[in-house]
């Protein structure tokens, strides 16, 4: 049994795709971050960098629950776990590797800043917008040029696209028309289509 500790966030909602893809079984603990449920003293002992998402896995390394926190390394844990979604192969394993860190270190922290400044900054700051959102646009060309060429990041259907998707996903947020990046368009469509996707992003929270 897996504790999910997780909110409907971009970065919340990869682990609720991995699990139902998956098909692990999993209990569902909302932490508000509007609420600054991820700041309790239960919280952070759990993740001392209060951030979700966050699990413990009941049946860890040795038997024992073990806590893993970071989204990308939750991925990673649950996927050798179960031996999916990550090949073996080391070529391949690699470059869903390169291209799960190009979600941790470009897209999410980009997207992340878009969704900010364009829906939550008190006040409009043009020079931020403007950043962001032109590199949000170049990341956004980076995907496509890859997608033209492989069905999924990696061919196959990866920890990558997992953590990939629920980014993507606000492209309306992001002010960004999916039309723009057909080939990125074509990806979406299809994980869209993916009933484990489908009820992940279904997820009631309240």
């Amino acid at each position: 049994m897996i504790d999910l500790y997780s909110w409907h966030t971009s970065n919340g909602r990869k682990l609720y795709i991995m699990l139902e893809e998956l098909e692990l079984p999993y209990t569902h603990h909302v932490i508000n971050i509007g609420k600054d449920d991820q700041f309790s003293p239960e919280f952070t002992a759990i993740n001392p960098n209060s951030k979700i998402p966050a699990i413990i896995d009941q049946d860890g390394p040795g038997g024992e629950p073990y806590a893993v926190f970071e989204s990308g390394a939750i991925l990673i844990y649950l996927a050798d776990k179960t031996g999916r979604f990550l090949p073996k192969e080391p070529r391949v394993y690699y470059d869903v590797m390169q291209w799960l860190m190009f979600q941790m270190g470009g897209i999410g922290p980009i997207f992340g800043q878009v969704h900010h400044f364009l829906r939550s900054a008190k006040e409009k700051v043009p020079y931020a917008i403007e950043r962001y959102c032109k590199e949000n646009r170049r990341l956004y060309g980076v995907l496509d040029k890859r997608l033209g060429e492989h069905q999924y990041l990696v061919d196959e259907y990866s920890i990558a696209d997992i953590a990939t998707y629920p980014w993507v996903a606000r492209f309306e947020w992001q002010e960004v028309d999916l039309a723009d990046f057909p080939n990125v368009k074509r990806w979406f469509d299809t994980i869209s289509g993916r009933p484990a996707v489908q009820k992940a992003m279904a997820m009631n929270f309240s």
